[in-house]
Order: C-alpha cells, then sequence, then structure tokens
C-alpha cells in the first residue's frame, strides 16, 4: 500500500513532492531536455549540477510553467499537473523559485521587502493598507534570524551586500511559506564568508521545505549535500546521480564536467 504524506493540503505518495517523467523540450529541433527523469521527495535537499547547457535552467523553467514539456509530464504531488498551470498558478500551490541575480525593492527596507513577501489572499486594497498582525511581525522576525538579516530590519536594501541580497530574496520566497524551493546558483558572487553562512543556512531550512539547487560551486555543493543525492545532468537527462563521493568517482561525469 502507498505511504501517502499530507502536508498542507498536498498529497505526495511514497513521500515524493516532484516527478519528471520523461520530460523533452525542444526548440527548433534543438532539445534542451530529452526525456528527463526526475524525483524530488518531500524535505530533501537535492543538488543538480552539470556543464553550461546541460538543461537545467530550462528543467526549472518546465517546474514554474516558464516553458511547457514537448512531451512527458511533470507533477507537484499527486494531482497537479503543471504543463496545464500557469506561472502565477504554480506559485500560489507552493514553488518559489530564485533566480541567479538577486531581485528585491531596492528603496525599500530589509523589512518592508518581507511584508511585501507576505501572501494575503484579501484583495489588493487590504494587501496594501491592512496592518500587520503580531503573528505576522512573528513570522518575519523569524525569517530575519533564519537568513542572517537580523539587526538589519530597517536598512534599505539596495545598500546590502550582494551575499545579503540573496537571503533577503530567500527570506521573501519563505514569508511566502513554500513547499517546494527552487535556488538557482545561490552562492554566485558571493565571498567566502557568504557562501559558508549560505550553506548552514540551507541545512537549517533541510527537513522544512523540499529544496532544489542549481550550483556550479563543487566545493559549496559538497557542504549542502551531504548524504543527500547530487544529480548531473548532460544534454539535458540525467548522467548520474548518488551521493557526492559516488558522483565524483563516476567516470563519465569526470569526463563531461568535473575533468573539464
Amino acid at each position: 500500500m502507498n505511504s501517502v504524506v499530507k502536508r498542507d493540503g498536498l498529497d505526495t505518495a511514497h513521500g515524493v513532492i516532484l516527478y519528471l517523467d520523461d520530460v523533452t523540450v525542444s526548440f527548433d529541433g534543438f532539445r534542451a531536455l530529452n526525456k528527463l527523469n526526475l524525483e524530488i521527495e518531500v524535505g530533501e535537499l537535492r543538488c543538480i549540477i552539470g556543464p553550461n547547457g546541460a538543461g537545467k535552467t530550462t528543467m526549472m523553467d518546465v517546474i514554474t510553467g516558464k516553458t511547457r514539456p514537448t512531451s512527458g509530464s511533470a507533477y507537484f504531488g499527486q494531482t497537479m499537473d503543471l504543463s496545464r498551470m500557469s506561472e502565477p498558478e504554480i506559485a500560489t500551490a507552493g514553488i518559489g523559485r530564485k533566480f541567479q541575480r538577486p531581485t528585491v525593492f531596492e528603496q525599500h527596507t530589509v523589512f518592508e521587502n518581507l511584508e511585501l513577501a507576505i501572501r494575503m489572499d484579501k484583495g489588493v486594497r487590504r494587501t496594501l493598507f491592512a496592518r500587520l498582525d503580531t503573528a505576522q511581525r512573528d513570522r518575519i522576525a523569524g525569517v530575519l534570524r533564519l537568513v542572517r538579516l537580523h539587526g538589519h530590519e530597517n536598512r534599505l536594501a539596495g545598500l546590502l551586500s550582494h551575499g545579503q541580497k540573496q537571503w533577503l530574496e530567500i527570506g521573501m520566497l519563505l514569508m511566502q511559506e513554500p513547499q517546494l524551493l527552487l535556488l538557482d546558483e545561490p552562492v554566485a558572487g558571493m565571498s567566502d564568508a557568504e557562501t559558508a553562512r549560505t550553506a548552514e543556512l540551507l541545512n537549517e531550512l533541510r527537513g522544512k521545505h523540499s529544496i532544489v539547487v542549481v550550483e556550479h560551486d563543487m566545493g559549496f555543493v559538497a557542504e549542502i549535500a551531504q548524504q543527500g543525492k547530487v544529480t548531473v545532468l548532460h544534454e539535458g537527462s540525467v548522467l548520474a546521480q548518488g551521493r557526492m563521493d559516488q558522483v565524483q568517482a563516476d567516470d563519465k561525469v569526470i569526463e563531461v564536467y568535473l575533468g573539464r
């Protein structure tokens, strides 16, 4: 009998939150994804690596509804067919995406950025003029501590360091209470200290959210992969998958990616 995990209204059989089944995406005859198969479990932190052009960005575009698969299927939980949902519908369902370059409201304070990110299903007028209640303020305070921005709440976002802007954007995603987080090269351009603190942050989020991290920094991947799975993409398909040490020792991976 299938085990079913129910989390905030989302049913997931076998503890799997995301299924990609034989997903192919073709652009003018070029296959950006070629029968890609991927499963992400509830609470898992999965690292996706691979050379440029391997299909990592296209994969994330399919998950978030930006790109429709040419063939194959993509499901969030058991019942949500991502290929039939719009980008806003997918975001509302519980998938949050962070792009490589941080997009924060630079003329607003850190606190205001998090306030704007709170999901309020009360209509635009209520959202713009409603006062925060105690629970919402507590949530913002908790996220500030989590993303290492406690004490910076009154600082303009435009004055933050590159790494701090990345953390703020992750915090803005967390305010929307996503079940699945997609992070595209979250430590690109960070200092060594910021990279280390980002690894600590993602390790703290492990288990509370399902997380997919696309990254090129192998030191960072090793820090957050721990005993979890690392998936290597090449030419739109899964080339290898397993623990970090297994992937690093794989001759095919060394040839097409790590050996370069």
